[in-house]
């Protein structure tokens, strides 16, 4: 007699469910590559003068920023493709190229260039509004961010389907999370420590590559250079 496990087997059934499977898609594109526990070195050698008060002024700025980013490419993203003729697999290909080169600079546990270039940290920390610029953008909501948020709605059959509604959800989780890891910035890297940030960097960035693979298959199978699995 084979012993099945009743709890698996309705976590292998949910995972099936097409709500389930795009939302999860959703939220870890998109967290992976705002990737608020990175960006903790960067806000806090901003802020290393600022009282707690303004810091947490700053990371609420900064996430509000991000989310207004975001949403405003998830709410645009179809105008967008047909104002510039571009199809959803092209799209996925180049979206897919730059997930990658991002997972791979964060695989060595260091941030991207798009995401924040050399000096942006020490000019940034005497500038009043860091919270927008280069907190917000494009420290949170870079390239990669904005690519995965289009590559997602481009997925999406109509304005107002469920999908949408998981992009969007997805973004708000995103940078409420974000505000909470910056506002409490010392605190969280008191508990993990650089190794332990690193470690949860490199992870990211391991299941980001992934999804970058994924994101540049799926755009060879729709341009037809891939054969369609049955």
């Amino acid at each position: 007699m084979i012993y099945t496990n009743p709890a698996a087997v309705a976590l292998n059934e949910l995972s099936k469910a097409p709500l389930v499977r795009f939302s999860v898609l959703a939220l870890s594109s998109i967290f992976f590559l705002v990737d608020p526990f990175a960006a903790i070195p960067s806000f806090l050698a901003i802020t290393e003068s600022a009282d707690p008060a303004r810091r947490k002024r700053m990371a609420r700025k900064a996430t509000l920023t991000c989310f207004i980013v975001l949403t405003s490419f998830a709410l645009g993203g179809q105008l967008i493709f047909k104002m510039f003729g571009i199809t959803l697999p092209a799209f996925e290909v180049a979206g897919g190229l730059i997930l990658l080169l991002i997972g791979l600079d964060m695989l060595e546990a260091k941030r991207s260039p798009t995401q924040e270039a050399l000096g942006d940290t020490e000019e940034a920390s005497h500038k009043e509004d860091a919270g927008i610029v280069p907190l917000g953008i494009p420290m949170l909501a870079g390239p990669g961010a904005i690519s995965s948020v289009m590559v997602l709605v481009g997925q999406v059959p109509a304005m107002w389907h469920w999908e949408m509604g998981a992009i969007l959800g997805s973004i708000a989780l995103t940078c409420l999370v974000s505000y909470w890891v910056l506002a409490g910035a010392g605190r969280v890297r008191a508990v993990l420590g650089e190794t332990g940030i690193r470690i949860l960097v490199r992870i990211m960035g391991l299941l980001l590559v992934a999804l970058a693979m994924q994101f540049f298959v799926n755009g060879l199978t729709d341009l037809g250079i891939i054969a369609r699995q049955p």
